[in-house]
């Protein structure tokens, strides 16, 4: 208005501010970005950075195949100084079919934690095949188990790749030979690409019953002589539960396998069965033993079957 420039270097001078705008704007993103990335960044090597509890013993050795006969000598274990297995004393020998049966917080899942090692009790100690676990390699022992929890663990890639995951050398005539013993086969022929389907983070794209079986299929991969079941039909409905159950029982056989089960329905052919109330071990037997004892097992399973 004064006539310092002209109407041409206002003209100008506007234009260049709106085309300023749109390079600002991204610029504040991109720094935004940056910044959750440093955040992130600082999470992951923190926990990068963490020690590791469990560590190989400087003289450890090899584990070789075990059979598969596993004892719990005087074995304790607690979390903040709070027991929650006390005393602990049982012989399995291979291939027995052993069920846990007990009250939430029983210390059942801390169990299956010790015999994988995924941590190390206070006193005692835990054998496989008369060697003492923690005197062996963590890798040599992982080997000698195979795991199927209730929360299933499958990736975002082919039925293949998540079957292979416990043996990644294996071929795919063998992946089809374990999807066949686990009656997983049928449903993966009838997907899009069959083994090739890639199916969703978490097996999205797959119903709670096959998710379990494409987990059964990669433990019968893994062909290890230790099973480990923790609940592993407990979110299931009656019908997958009973295709389930078939897989589990291909899984089971000539294998060493605890078992974690509420439903007292799916272990009574157990081999032997360990009733766990406040971290002791209060009853063992068979099924039928336990009933007539009349103590805890006879009143969970009562508790159950009352109708």
């Amino acid at each position: 208005m004064s006539g310092a420039i002209t109407q041409g270097e206002l003209l100008s001078f506007i234009a260049a501010m709106g085309m300023m705008y749109g390079p600002m704007k991204r610029l504040i993103k991109t720094n935004n970005i940056i910044q959750k990335a440093v955040g992130a960044a600082e999470r992951v090597f923190a926990l990068l950075d963490t020690e590791v509890d469990i560590v190989d013993a400087g003289d450890a050795v090899e584990l070789p195949r075990c059979k598969g006969d596993v004892t719990f000598e005087h074995v304790d274990f607690g979390y903040d100084n709070e027991l929650v297995l006390k005393d602990f004393n049982v012989d399995v020998h291979a291939g027995q079919m052993i069920a846990l049966v007990g009250a939430s917080g029983a210390g059942k899942s801390t169990l299956i934690g010790l015999l994988a090692r995924f941590y190390d009790p206070q006193h005692g100690v835990i054998r496989i095949d008369g060697q003492d676990i923690s005197q062996v390699t963590q890798k040599s022992l992982k080997q000698q188990i195979a795991l199927v929890d209730q929360e299933t663990f499958l990736f975002h890639d082919t039925l293949y790749s998540n079957i292979r995951y416990s043996n990644p050398q294996a071929s795919d005539t063998q992946v089809e030979d374990a999807a066949r013993m686990a009656f997983a086969d049928e449903f993966i022929k009838q997907m899009p690409q069959g083994y090739n389907t890639v199916i969703g983070d978490r097996g999205v794209r797959l119903s709670g019953g096959q998710r379990q079986r494409i987990c059964i299929a990669r433990a019968i991969l893994r062909d290890a002589p230790i099973l480990l079941l923790d609940e592993a039909t407990s979110a299931l409905d009656t019908e997958s539960e009973a295709v389930v159950q078939k897989a589990l029982a291909n899984l089971m056989r000539e294998r060493t396998t605890f078992v974690i089960a509420h439903r007292l329905s799916t272990i009574m052919h157990a081999d032997e069965i360990l009733v766990l109330d406040d971290g002791k071990l209060v009853e063992r037997g068979t099924h039928k033993q336990l009933l007539s004892a009349a103590g805890v097992y006879q009143r969970l399973h009562d508790m159950q079957f009352r109708d």
